[in-house]
């Protein structure tokens, strides 16, 4: 595997020998079973795979390249890199701007972009719009463009798809940058529409049949389709994709919901209507959730998930947790308030929330910790240690290594 070259105050001596033992262990990535951290009165329990991904790393080492590369030159970023605070700040710190925010505001006028600035493409990758935009302003884009690969698979397949006839449907949170880069992608080759969930595959799948009314479709997915998108034309022949950090458990839901409309319809003959796109799964969303899914066979009293809570991937982290344990989201250590008050993200009512007594009195405590693809090790291992300190620790982290 790549080594990537990010800056050190990312890595986690602690994390990365663990990290180290299984990868040693277990070189094919053939066992998800956890890791379990043994304090003594606190046992921490880590899934197989967290933290930063392929992708991100990539990211952030040309990232660091390109300030390395360009003394005195401005150097922007087009949108947050990834989503963490932690990175985002340190890129800041060493003089990076960002050009627009999460949502696609601008903070920084396109007026004032020149070809002698350097921009860099997030890991997110940007719409076909914008790569225009800076190409007419002379703005050098491919040297430090950190599009993930696997995001570009899924325009690739998008597009291989659409050539054929296919339209496509995208799984994905359609304000979401990496979402909107899909998007604008795929309707270059083919009608395409965002839909969130399985509700909304549902509804699509309603209109299929036609017991939905057509003309509800423009109504109800308004600003989530492209041009001239003719329901009765473009909904024949279908494909999935997925945004790359979506539960794959759902993105595989929604395409079955589809497959079987579509074999309904045509029966064995339903190949020539529905496209088969499995391949646009990241492995590492995929990995990191079947990971997550194992922790669920683990006896854990609760789950601390770490990561920018603009984060898709770590939000679908905390949505599987969920399902057995309390979960929190937290940013970071900082949120820990007390052993009896912690100040948490609520994904779904988009709100900070604080929980009381949300720490269990018990000897010893069974902690699920994990974060998300883009959190950087650093910022897991403080939260542990915020824990060891509350709760004092029966074993050193030298004492802890050795017994593995």
């Amino acid at each position: 595997m790549k080594k990537f070259d990010i800056p050190e105050h990312f890595r986690s001596g602690f994390i990365s020998v663990i990290k180290n033992k299984r990868r040693s262990s277990d070189p094919r990535k053939q066992d998800f079973s956890p890791t379990y951290v043994n304090f003594g009165n606190v046992v921490f329990i880590l899934p197989r795979h967290f933290g930063f991904c392929y992708g991100v790393e990539n990211a952030i080492e040309r990232s660091y390249k390109a300030i390395k590369e360009n003394p005195g030159k401005r150097i922007f970023l087009l949108s947050q890199m990834i989503h963490n605070p932690a990175v985002n700040e340190d890129l800041e710190a060493n003089g990076l701007k960002f050009i627009m925010d999460t949502e696609g505001q601008l903070l920084w006028p396109w007026d004032d972009i020149t070809s002698e600035d350097v921009v860099i493409l997030p890991a997110f990758g940007t719409t076909v719009e914008t790569e225009k935009l800076l190409l007419e302003k002379g703005v050098e884009i491919q040297q430090y463009n950190t599009t993930c690969p696997f995001v570009e698979k899924v325009w690739k397949r998008s597009s291989d798809i659409g050539k054929k006839g296919f339209s496509i449907i995208i799984h994905g949170k359609y304000k979401h940058e990496e979402t909107k880069a899909t998007f604008s992608h795929s309707y270059q080759d083919a009608p395409s529409v965002i839909i969130r969930d399985i509700k909304e595959a549902e509804i699509l799948g309603s209109i299929i049949t036609g017991s939905m009314n057509p003309e509800k479709f423009y109504e109800l997915f308004a600003g989530k389709y492209s041009e001239g998108f003719d329901v009765m034309r473009d909904l024949q022949r279908i494909g999935v994709v997925n945004q790359t950090t979506m539960l794959a458990s759902e993105t595989q839901e929604i395409s079955d919901h589809f497959k079987k409309i579509i074999q309904d319809r045509h029966g064995d003959d339903y190949r020539n209507y529905f496209a088969d796109t499995r391949d646009t799964l990241c492995y590492a969303t995929n990995d990191n959730q079947m990971s997550t899914l194992e922790v669920l066979n683990s006896e854990a009293d609760l789950a601390l998930v770490v990561g920018g809570y603009n984060s898709s991937n770590t939000s679908q982290i905390v949505t599987i947790l969920s399902e057995k344990m309390p979960a929190y989201f937290v940013q970071d250590e900082s949120e820990i308030l007390s052993d009896s008050l912690i100040r948490h993200y609520d994904y779904s009512g988009q709100e900070l929330k604080q929980t009381s007594l949300w720490l269990p009195k018990k000897n010893p405590l069974h902690i699920v910790l994990t974060s998300g693809a883009s959190c950087p090790d650093t910022v897991l291992e403080a939260v542990m240690n915020k824990i060891l300190d509350m709760t004092g620790q029966d074993r050193s982290a030298d004492e802890v290594i050795a017994g593995m």
